[in-house]
């Protein structure tokens, strides 16, 4: 499937990857990605989770395919295709809007009402380097569609446990859309999330993809489950947040 040169990898590098499969089969595998690592062509100059796959290249050089990506700082689920025609069926099928995310996060305080849907427009911008995504008013030209539902898990006087379901798949649109309802995520730098909770530094941007629900390539709907890293739960704990 892909054309690209090999990437050496490490006895360590090929042993952190396998040990971060939550599902698979022989048409598509699922990674519990763990936070600060980039999906795809991250600046910084170390392994990506694409270069990791070459881990799972089969003799004949083939090697599976990202469907989507997450940021550098989200955890949870990324699905990959082992084989071009899953890569053609899952990339159809997520264009046509049926894979269902479920994000949790982490707030400084609970939004008013506890659940809602944001329906609001997305323009993306540059700033020098960087990339950043910002609400605008529809019609605003280049500015894209963007739904975002919520719901508060758990609240607290230290903050509260949000599940949060994208309806369209835009950059940053989970952290922008809390962000203008002025809840953003713990530990969300760019988008103005505090950096500490419950007397305690946020250790990342407090975001994990916890589920994804998508249709198989051999029939049916396909739910992998990714459960939450350590540092989610150790924070999650000190603010009084449980499930």
């Amino acid at each position: 499937m892909s054309p690209r040169q090999p990437v050496s990898l490490s006895p360590e590098d090929v042993a952190a990857v396998r040990s971060w499969v939550i599902h698979e089969d022989a048409h598509v595998i699922a990674f519990n990605k763990p936070s600060g690592l980039s999906s795809q062509g991250g600046r910084i100059q170390a392994h990506t989770l694409d270069d990791l796959l070459w881990a799972f290249a089969r003799s004949n050089g083939k090697r599976p395919e990202l469907v989507h990506r997450l940021d550098r700082d989200t955890s949870g689920v990324i699905l990959a295709a082992k084989t071009k025609p899953a890569a053609g069926f899952l990339g159809k099928a997520m264009q046509a809007r049926k894979f269902s995310k479920t994000y949790l996060a982490l707030l400084s305080a609970a939004p008013e009402p506890r659940a809602g849907v944001i329906d609001a427009p997305l323009l993306r911008q540059e700033i020098g380097r960087e990339s950043y995504m910002r609400v605008v008013e529809p019609g605003v030209e280049g500015a894209q569609a963007s739904v975002s539902r919520y719901r508060t898990l758990a609240a607290s006087d230290e903050g509260a446990l949000v599940e949060l379901e994208p309806q369209t798949g835009r950059m940053h649109q989970l952290r922008v859309h809390m962000a203008s309802i002025g809840r953003p995520l713990v530990g969300d730098v760019r988008y103005g999330g505090a950096l500490t909770a419950a007397g305690r530094g946020a250790p990342r941007l407090m975001l994990h993809a916890s589920k994804l629900s998508f249709p198989h390539p051999e029939g049916g709907r396909t739910t992998v489950e990714a459960p939450l890293p350590e540092d989610f739960q150790a924070l999650a704990q000190a603010m009084g947040l449980s499930r």
